[in-house]
């Protein structure tokens, strides 16, 4: 069985037995403690754990689409009795008692948790500037060792661009779903805040945090988004309204940001996003120039994001483990938000609602396409505030609103994948879906895979 096989193809072959849970633990396991460990994308093996599920799955008839298919979960996500390290120096004897709610879902829909996945220590919520700000040091991309496979959730998407698990499960507070999956060519679904339970996992920033799947492709981020979506009464902000993935009406219109290609000399890019641009054109997707209205947007999430992770993380901060941490600009930087003004969070918090105006772009259009980032993964030993300079990205309200987001491929550069993403409302997760579904349907930059991965030695067959 390939390890790059789909959701719905493992299903099939589970159902029908043509190949065992078992076997297929075994197989991504391999490829975890080979693969996986190599790229530093592994926090924790949980092998004896994953082969007691997966045995069990076996045993039984399988009732759901992620009946006996492995997975991997970021390591801010509380696994019963495995630590949980945050990604953090500082937190390496942490273990809960109970699981996440979402690992939880994953558990009861038959799911088999092979890995917990490295990540930027803390999130990143001391605004780090390395990509060794992590336990396990510079977590590298599926497509070149030489580039940073993007934070937060950098386990989670270099382990499954190389084909260590089916799917994982990442976070956003303000870009952490979206990055490594443009990093390392996967497909990323961060949804409208409070449509997954946070409830297990690690808070920076209550009021913007959000958990979703990063899969190879939109079809199986949906099938993930489903089975861990839903309200929660552990999670009072979880929404009480369902998720519903099925399209509804015309295809929806395309918004286009006045991108700035040429200035950040991204031309490669500028190729990809209008290649894309054809191939939703042709399809009959309608586009129209938008523009959000000029306000402060990462401002605001810059301040909110210091206030409520030195609030998340007080005693920590306040405590000698700080400077355990690797990336010294994380330990400044925390050190420093425990000054973050009440009058500059509170500002933060009205300005939320001066930024609502940007829901007006809704009239124009249904969704909003634009780049990830100008460019391909950075490389791993620079430091950030050098290699980030032309690299672009999502600057607008969606974070700070709640907007959901699918992050795809969409060409390459420099034989590195570049990202771009369709933004929706909030709720309308059905509408990132329906594009970038039908994107893949008609392109084949999902179904590439890095060299490195293709190698056939640690595949069931």
């Amino acid at each position: 069985m390939s390890p790059f096989a789909s959701i719905r193809e493992l299903a099939d072959a589970i159902r029908w037995k043509k190949v065992s849970s078992v076997e297929l633990t075994t197989m991504f396991v391999k490829r975890l403690e080979s693969l996986g460990k190599s790229h530093r994308a592994v926090a924790e093996m949980t092998e004896e754990h994953a082969m007691e599920q997966a045995r069990q799955a076996d045993n039984s008839p399988a009732r759901t689409m992620l009946h006996g298919i492995p997975f991997g979960v970021k390591d801010l996500l509380a696994t019963k009795g495995i630590p949980t390290r945050w990604g953090s120096p500082g937190h390496a004897d942490q273990v809960f008692d109970y699981d996440a709610t979402a690992v939880r879902r994953l558990y009861e829909h038959g799911g088999v948790l092979v890995a917990k996945l490295e990540m930027i220590e803390l999130a990143g919520g001391g605004n780090y500037n390395v990509a060794n700000a992590s336990r396990m040091g510079p977590c590298a991309s599926a497509w070149d060792r030489k580039r940073w496979a993007g934070g937060s959730s950098s386990g989670s998407g270099a382990a499954t661009a190389l084909g260590c698990v089916p799917y994982s499960l990442g976070s956003e507070t303000s870009g952490s779903i979206t990055c490594p999956s443009a990093f390392n060519g996967c497909t990323g679904f961060r949804p409208t805040y409070g449509r997954v339970s946070r409830h297990g996992a690690m808070a920076l920033c209550w009021t913007m945090d959000k958990i979703g799947p990063i899969c190879r492709s939109a079809e199986d981020c949906a099938i993930v988004l489903e089975a861990i979506a839903g309200q929660d009464s552990a999670d009072p902000s979880t929404l009480a309204q369902r998720l519903d993935l099925r399209p509804r009406g015309r295809r929806p219109r395309i918004g286009l940001l006045k991108e700035r290609f040429r200035e950040n000399n991204a031309a490669d890019c500028e190729k990809a996003y209008q290649d894309a641009l054809d191939v939703l054109r042709k399809m009959g997707y309608e586009t129209v120039e938008v523009a959000y209205p000029a306000l402060p947007y990462g401002l605001a999430v810059e301040i909110i994001v210091n206030a409520e992770g030195a609030s998340a993380h007080e005693n920590f901060i306040r405590s000698e483990r700080l400077t355990m941490l690797a990336d010294v600009n994380q330990v400044a930087g925390f050190a420093a938000s425990l000054e973050t003004k009440a009058t500059d969070y509170l500002w933060a918090l009205r300005f939320r609602n001066e930024a609502l105006k940007a829901n007006a772009i809704w009239d124009q259009c249904d969704c909003i396409f634009t780049p990830v980032f100008y460019h391909a993964a950075v490389a791993i030993d620079k430091p950030f505030d050098q290699t980030f300079r032309n690299m672009g990205g999502d600057g607008g309200p969606a974070n700070l609103l709640g907007w959901p987001a699918i992050a795809f491929p969409i060409g390459f550069e420099d034989g590195a994948p570049l990202g771009g993403q369709i933004i929706a409302p909030a709720y309308r997760e059905d509408v990132c879906l329906r594009v970038a579904r039908d994107f893949q349907f008609e392109t084949d930059f999902h179904l590439r895979r890095p060299a490195e991965a293709k190698l056939d030695r640690w595949s069931t067959t």
